[in-house]
């Protein structure tokens, strides 16, 4: 598995100019995310030179585990109290920065969330492996307190998993805080993340008032989303490169 920092810098969003860039997306001191519209955007300091990149990520998982409360924490906007079927196809763009280490760069990472419901996948069936195949990125969700939707996991990658598919991979546990009524344990994680090599994210999809600062949990989640979708434009990058170094040496 890709490890932590060896892309992005880690260092970066405590220093001058990392608090600089991420006060123009939070409010409250830099305890929680500010929401952007579609045509937002944040209004960063002058001295912040970034580079922009989008990306879209498909969030996979049987219903009820918390794919839209999961994309609402992250964006910084009203996490629901209660479950309803997302109704079609709903999409959320919400901006992250990186200092990416090897160009010595800020990157603004656009990363654009598509939560569709069950209704809509049942739907538009015969479309979707279009719009997997037009993924940058597949989230799995399971929830801590259902071990069917995390044994569930394995099957929807395995399905996913095609050679024309070059999405990066990444999964998250929601209800990670009900310790009490947990059926998924650490050490099914650690197997899980062993057989896999995909590494298992974990957030408490809880209201903003029950938080004091949920930044700490919401920027590891997103910084390392934006990481492994870089890693995978690096290796789509590689295989371009030695494609065409085929073709060169057998002319």
């Amino acid at each position: 598995m890709l490890s932590p920092g060896s892309l992005l810098s880690q260092e970066w969003y405590s220093s001058t100019a990392g608090k600089g860039v991420l006060a123009s997306l939070t409010k409250q001191n830099l305890l929680k995310r500010k929401p952007f519209g579609i045509l937002d955007k944040p209004v960063l300091p002058a001295s912040a030179v970034t580079d922009e990149v989008k990306y879209k990520i498909l969030l996979v998982g049987k219903s009820g585990v918390g794919k839209t409360s999961t994309i609402a924490k992250l964006s910084g906007n009203h996490i629901p109290t209660s479950h309803s079927e997302t109704p079609g196809i709903q999409t959320t763009t919400t901006p992250w920065p990186g200092m990416v280490k090897q160009l010595n760069r800020v990157v603004m990472f656009q990363l654009q969330f598509w939560d569709v419901g069950d209704g809509a996948m049942k739907k538009y069936e015969h479309i979707k492996t279009t719009w997997e195949n037009q993924a940058d990125c597949a989230i799995f969700l399971f929830s801590f307190v259902d071990r069917g939707s995390f044994e569930e996991i394995s099957q929807h990658i395995t399905r996913m998993t095609k050679p024309k598919n070059n999405f990066a991979k990444l999964v998250i546990g929601t209800k990670f805080d009900q310790h009490a009524h947990s059926e998924v344990t650490q050490r099914d994680i650690r197997d899980f993340e062993h057989n896999w090599k995909i590494p298992v994210l974990k957030i408490r999809n809880v209201p903003d008032t029950e938080t004091k600062n949920d930044m700490n949990e919401v920027s590891q989640i997103l910084t390392t989303i934006s990481e492994h979708l870089w890693h995978r434009d690096i290796l789509l990058a590689g295989r371009t490169a030695s494609s065409s170094d085929g073709k060169i040496s057998s002319c």
